[in-house]
């Protein structure tokens, strides 16, 4: 008997109280969410959120330049960064060095194996070593410091990738494999990183980046750990309320709404039939 007047006033209040029971609802999804991401999260390695560069993000911004070889560019001629990179007009009106590969004394020197090919467009050599200067903004490294890249291809899969730049600028934590240091016979072609479309006239090298994720900073097991936990907990906390809920609204005596009931009628029947 008290089993029936239970379901009897939770289905009297379901059907008297719509907006409750959406937000019923909404509590009941969210807990389940939680939930289920909670026992995703502890059976899978997952990405640490907090790393705001890695190696990944690097090559991917930096596939989306277009790299145009200079129209008075040759090929003997020595490769040297672009001026227009490497100097900045001072507040005073004098100009100065951005080169921050000569002037600190903090910069490092990388050679990397990285999992990028190089495109080209019809008519360019295949076999050349490109060489460029780009800011830290272009990359997503930093500010204005120069970054310094030369690129030697490899094979279709790899190239290896030598960047120069300050040591607080690049993503330590996960590096890829070391390029073996070798002489090249490859000619060096000076490029220019660009982000717009090139026009029909320029000759320009494109790079296709794929994703590596042993590059991936990973959370470790006790970060993971503690994401699980804050999730179980919150996810607990909404359930118990989801509870306290159905318990209240069971309890809920029915006379209260047979008066609510009982009164819209007689509204109802005082209102003349148009």
């Amino acid at each position: 008997m008290v089993f029936a007047q239970t379901v009897g006033n939770l289905r009297d209040y379901v059907s008297s109280n719509p907006p409750a029971v959406a937000f019923f609802l909404c509590l009941l999804t969210l807990a389940v969410s939680f939930t289920s991401l909670g026992s995703y999260s502890s059976t899978h390695t997952l990405p640490n959120p907090d790393t705001e560069k890695d190696w990944n993000h690097v090559f991917s911004t930096l596939s989306k330049f277009h790299l145009c070889v200079k129209a008075e560019w040759r090929t003997d001629e020595p490769v040297t960064p672009n001026p227009s990179l490497l100097t900045k007009e001072g507040t005073d009106g004098t100009t100065r060095s951005l080169d921050s590969t000569i002037q600190t004394p903090s910069v490092t020197t990388l050679r990397l194996k990285v999992p990028v090919s190089v495109t080209s467009s019809p008519g360019l050599p295949n076999d050349v070593a490109l060489f460029t200067a780009m800011t830290a903004s272009q990359l997503c490294l930093g500010g204005n410091e120069i970054v310094t890249l030369e690129i030697h291809p490899e094979n279709h899969t790899c190239t290896c990738l030598v960047i120069k730049a300050q040591a607080d600028l690049l993503p330590m934590r996960l590096l890829p494999p070391e390029c073996p240091a070798s002489e090249s016979n490859l000619s060096s072609v000076h490029v220019e990183a660009m982000n717009q479309p090139p026009t029909a006239s320029q000759a320009c090298y494109g790079l296709l980046s794929r994703n590596d994720p042993a590059l991936t900073v990973m959370l470790t097991k006790e970060e993971q750990w503690v994401a699980v936990r804050h999730l179980m907990e919150v996810s607990v906390c909404l359930i118990v309320v989801c509870l306290l809920l159905c318990l209240v609204a069971s309890l809920t005596h029915p006379t209260i709404r047979s008066y609510h009931r009982k009164g819209l009628d007689l509204q109802n029947a005082d209102t003349p039939n148009l």
